[in-house]
C-alpha cells in the first residue's frame, strides 16, 4: 500500500513578497551596475582625454617649444606617464611618445586640427592628444591606458556600496509591504475557517490595502448572509415540523380510537373521510418538499424544445376552469392572435403554471376574476405570462418575503386559506431553472397579486 501523498507546502504571501521585491531589487541593481560598470570607464577615458588635451593645447601655446623638447624631453613626463613629442612643421617627429604618431593622426596635426586617438606606445595601449602649434608643428601627449583602467576601477568600487544598500533596502521595503498586506489577509482567513466552523456574528478586518480592505467586508457580508440563511432554514425546518405533526396526530388519534373501539359504527364513514383528507393533505406536503429537493438537485434535467407559450397558457386555463366554476371564480384568459414560440420546457412551464393559478385561486373569492396572460416582452425577443387574480393583493413586506419557503403562510395563517407553504418557492426555482425570471406586484389590475414570468 502506498503511502499517503501529503499536500505539497505552499510558500507564504509575506515570503512570497520579500523574494519577488529583493529578485525585483537584484536585477535592477544588475542593469544598473552593468550600465554604470561600463560607463565608470567611458567617463574616465573621458576625463584623461579631456586632461590631456588640456595640457596640450596649453604646450602648443608656448612661444619657444622645440628647444625645451630638445634639452629634456623626459622631465616633461607627468605623475600617470604621460609621455611628449613635437611635430615639426617640416613633418619631423621628436621626442618619448613619437613612436605612438602614425601618418594618419601627423596628418590631421599638420593641417591645423587637433587629435584625440588610441596608438600603441612601447607595447602598450596609449590615449594619444594632439594640438597643432601656431607655427605650424604640433605637440602630441600620450598616457597608458592602464591609468584609464586603474581610475575606472575606483569608480566601480565606489559603485559597488550604494547598489549593495539599494538591494538591502529593497528587502527591507518588501519585508514591511508582505507585513502590511498579509497581516490583514491572515486575519481574514482565520475569519473564513470560523464561519467554516459554524460561528457567526464575526467582523473581518478592513484595514489593510483596499483590496485587502474588500476581503474582510465581504466576509462580513457573507456572515451576515450566512446567519440570514440559516435562520430561514431553521425556521423552515420548524414549520416543516409543525405541518407534519398536525396531520400525524390526528391520524395517530382516530387510529388509536378506531382500534380500541370508541368509534361508533355510525361515525366510521365520517373518521374515514377526515383520515383520507389528513393523508392526502400529508402527501401534497411531502410531494412539494420532493419537488423544492429535486430542483435544487444538480442533475435536474430539462427537455427543451420550441413551445407556443399561448398554447400552455389555454392547456392550463381548460384544466383550471372547473375549479375556478366551482368556486365561482371567473376565469380570463388574454393571448394575442400572433404566436409565441421560445425554446424551453412545455411541461416545466406547465408545472410553474400550475402551481401560481393553484396559489391565485386559494386567496381569490368568488365572483372576483382570475386572468391568465400571455404576450410578448417589450425587446420582442421575450416572452411574458402573468398569474393575476382578484384576491387581498400583497403588502411591500409581502413582497420581500414573498418567495421564501413559508413565510407567507406563516404570515397568514390565520387570516386566509393558506397551503403547505412551499408553492411560491417552488415557482421561483423553477423559473430559474428554466433560465427565466419571476417577479411580484403586490396589487395587479384585479386589485390582487400578480406574478409576472419572463421567458
Amino acid at each position: 500500500m502506498s503511502a499517503e501523498r501529503r499536500p505539497r507546502a505552499r510558500r507564504t504571501l509575506a515570503g512570497s513578497l520579500v523574494l519577488l521585491t529583493t529578485v525585483v531589487a537584484a536585477v535592477a541593481a544588475l542593469v544598473t551596475g552593468l550600465v554604470a560598470w561600463q560607463s565608470a570607464a567611458h567617463a574616465a577615458e573621458q576625463r584623461e582625454r579631456d586632461t590631456l588635451t588640456r595640457q596640450a593645447t596649453l604646450l602648443s601655446r608656448l612661444p619657444v617649444i622645440s628647444p625645451v623638447l630638445f634639452s629634456g624631453a623626459e622631465r616633461l613626463a607627468g605623475p600617470n606617464g604621460e609621455q611628449f613629442a613635437v611635430i615639426a612643421p617640416g613633418g619631423g617627429v621628436s621626442g618619448a611618445a613619437a613612436p605612438a604618431v602614425d601618418l594618419a593622426s601627423k596628418s590631421a596635426l599638420l593641417n591645423g586640427r587637433s587629435v584625440s586617438a588610441r596608438s600603441i606606445l612601447g607595447g602598450q595601449d596609449v590615449l594619444l592628444v594632439g594640438a597643432p602649434t601656431a607655427r605650424g608643428g604640433a605637440v602630441v601627449l600620450t598616457e597608458p591606458y592602464a591609468t584609464v583602467d586603474r581610475e575606472a576601477g575606483q569608480v566601480r568600487r565606489d559603485i559597488l556600496p550604494p547598489l549593495l544598500v539599494g538591494l538591502l533596502g529593497a528587502a527591507l521595503a518588501g519585508g514591511l509591504l508582505a507585513r502590511r498586506i498579509a497581516r490583514p489577509l491572515t486575519a481574514s482567513a482565520a475569519v473564513a475557517h470560523r464561519l467554516a466552523e459554524g460561528e457567526r456574528g464575526l467582523a473581518a478586518p478592513d484595514a489593510g490595502p483596499r483590496e485587502a480592505a474588500e476581503i474582510g467586508r465581504a466576509l462580513t457580508t457573507l456572515d451576515q448572509a450566512l446567519a440570514r440563511s440559516e435562520n430561514r432554514q431553521r425556521e423552515f425546518l420548524l414549520s416543516v415540523s409543525h405541518e407534519l405533526r398536525t396531520p400525524l396526530t390526528a391520524v395517530q388519534g382516530y387510529a388509536e380510537a378506531l382500534a380500541d373501539g370508541l368509534i361508533e359504527p355510525e361515525q366510521v364513514p365520517e373518521v374515514g373521510r377526515t383520515l383520507a383528507e389528513e393523508t392526502r393533505r400529508l402527501d401534497r406536503f411531502l410531494a412539494d418538499l420532493l419537488d423544492l429537493a429535486r430542483l435544487e438537485a444538480d442533475d435536474f434535467r430539462l427537455e427543451l424544445a420550441d413551445t407556443e407559450v399561448g398554447a400552455v397558457v389555454a392547456e392550463t386555463a381548460a384544466f383550471w376552469s372547473g375549479s375556478c366554476e366551482l368556486q365561482g371564480v371567473e376565469l380570463r384568459v388574454e393571448r394575442p392572435d400572433a404566436p409565441l414560440t421560445v425554446r424551453t420546457d412545455p411541461f416545466r412551464v406547465r408545472q410553474l403554471l400550475d402551481g401560481l393559478v393553484q396559489n391565485a385561486l386559494r386567496v381569490t373569492p368568488a365572483g372576483a376574476p382570475l386572468v391568465l396572460a400571455a404576450r410578448a416582452g417589450e425587446d420582442g425577443g421575450r416572452v411574458q405570462i402573468e398569474v393575476r387574480d382578484g384576491g387581498p393583493g400583497l403588502s411591500e413586506d409581502d413582497l420581500a418575503v414573498a418567495f421564501d419557503p413559508g413565510a407567507l403562510r406563516d404570515r397568514y395563517r390565520a387570516t386566509r386559506p393558506v397551503g403547505t407553504g412551499l408553492g411560491l418557492a417552488i415557482a421561483h426555482r423553477l423559473t430559474t431553472r428554466l433560465g427565466a425570471t419571476i417577479t411580484a406586484r403586490g396589487h395587479g389590475p384585479e386589485s390582487g397579486a400578480c406574478f409576472t414570468v419572463t421567458l
